[in-house]
């Protein structure tokens, strides 16, 4: 088969919960731990960093990625969902998955997909796991897809296990209380492997704690230690800002140059610090040098995409792939910090969210630009519209996102901000971001 030969296969015979939602999730490890043992268990070949959490887990894999990177390491990274091409999922050092990789790999091993059925999120992970063994890496930064329990990545043994942040997402599939949520994350915590959890969260304290107790597991609350603050004046157009963290009160870092902009990010730091510690622990020689370099030149480093991106300037045109309420408040925290004279917000959201209490949160005074992205999961832009409209958001109805995002950009005037969001697909489909 052909690179494009082989995603149709993937796509069309495994379930897939980016595409269908939780008809592409399967509980357990069962299926994970079968393909892994048929391709010689790699997961137990390289070591790793597993990072959990409802919001930040992304931004985290990339800030520790790019760190080790810096520190002259070979560093795999697998994220999940890619935004436009499969390959963004699994990189080494930076660099995508080489295609004839992946077709060969399929070619290979299609026979036990269709004997055990993965979903294909499963065969993402075993795939990602056989090629970091393949490509001898020193390291390598595994984010948890959903959950953390029963999700596929859980079959690693990591070094260090980070979990960033607490919040309501996927609740019909880990749970609809906070403590429940956490009880899933808190599943990636393994016996004696120490566990960093970003943000001290009062509902979920105790989860993380007894967790920690049962297994044995040092537990670091990373924010009871490290502090960030961001260093004002800060442009709200600039591509980087400028952060000073300390270390128990005592300054660690001053005029730390961090490459991604957003205030939401001083609460991923103290994470991200964290486990570079426990790493120094463990024989990994990081110097500041490295940690500099690393946090300033993340997006270079490691291709990352989709974070408070700016791909346009008078009209600012600002993307974020924040698709769920906590992630939503920070963003529209980011964009009341922005001077303009009209906001105008491109959104589309998927069919399993709590929409709703989503469009609570968004500016009332902003001009709505409503779409779909092209995504079964994608809720109708009609749909959304409606709904916005029972709670003050009014706008109009597009159904491509690139309709959406070319008339927002054709009607906001030079000092006017454009917002697009609400759904990482959404995000996926803004061309700019790939120019």
């Amino acid at each position: 088969m052909t690179y494009a030969e082989t995603l149709a296969y993937l796509y069309e015979q495994l379930p897939m919960f980016q595409r269908v939602g939780a008809a592409g999730f399967k509980k357990g490890l069962g299926n994970t731990q079968v393909l892994a043992a048929a391709l010689g268990n790699p997961e137990r070949k390289f070591r790793s960093v597993h990072v959990a959490g409802t919001n930040g887990k992304g931004s985290s894999s990339h800030l520790l990625a790019s760190v080790l990177q810096a520190a002259g390491y070979k560093v795999g990274l697998y994220t999940s969902p890619h935004l436009r091409e499969f390959t963004e999922r699994i990189k080494i050092n930076g660099q995508e998955l080489p295609p004839e990789y992946l077709v060969a790999f399929v070619e290979q091993w299609r026979p036990l997909f269709e004997e055990v059925k993965p979903s294909f999120f499963e065969m993402c992970v075993a795939l990602a796991f056989r090629y970091f063994a393949d490509e001898k890496v020193d390291i390598a930064i595994v984010e948890v897809g959903l959950g953390g329990r029963l999700d596929s990545t859980n079959i690693i043994t990591p070094l260090v296990s980070l979990i960033t942040n607490i919040s309501f997402d996927h609740q019909a599939l880990l749970g609809d209380t906070l403590p429940l949520i956490a009880a899933e994350k808190a599943g990636i915590i393994k016996a004696g492997v120490p566990a960093v959890v970003s943000q001290t969260q009062p509902e979920v304290v105790a989860v993380f704690a007894e967790a920690a107790r049962s297994l044995a597991a040092p537990l670091t609350f990373a924010d009871q230690h490290y502090y960030a603050t961001i260093i004002a004046p800060q442009s709200p157009e600039a591509e980087s800002q400028r952060v000073r963290v300390t270390l128990n009160g005592t300054v660690l870092l001053d005029e730390l140059e961090l490459g991604l902009v957003g205030d939401y990010q001083r609460l991923n730091l103290p994470g991200v610090l964290a486990v570079l510690n426990e790493l120094r622990q463990q024989n990994f020689g990081i110097p500041e040098a490295a940690v500099r370099q690393g946090l300033r030149d993340v997006r270079q480093l490691t291709g990352l995409r989709g974070r408070w991106s700016i791909i346009g300037r008078r009209p600012l045109v600002v993307c974020d792939t924040g698709h769920n309420e906590a992630g939503l408040r920070l963003v529209t925290a980011q964009l009341a910090r922005l001077t303009y004279r009209q906001l105008h917000v491109v959104l589309g959201v998927v069919n399993d969210k709590d929409v709703t209490q989503m469009l609570t949160i968004l500016p009332p005074t902003a001009i709505y630009y409503f779409c779909q992205a092209g995504i079964p999961r994608a809720l109708p832009a009609a749909e959304l519209a409606e709904r916005a409209a029972t709670v003050g958001l009014r706008g109009a109805i597009y159904g491509p996102v690139s309709a959406a995002v070319k008339a927002a950009r054709l009607a906001a005037g030079p000092d006017d901000v454009v917002f697009i969001g609400g759904s990482t697909f959404v995000v996926a489909e803004v061309e700019e971001l790939y120019e």
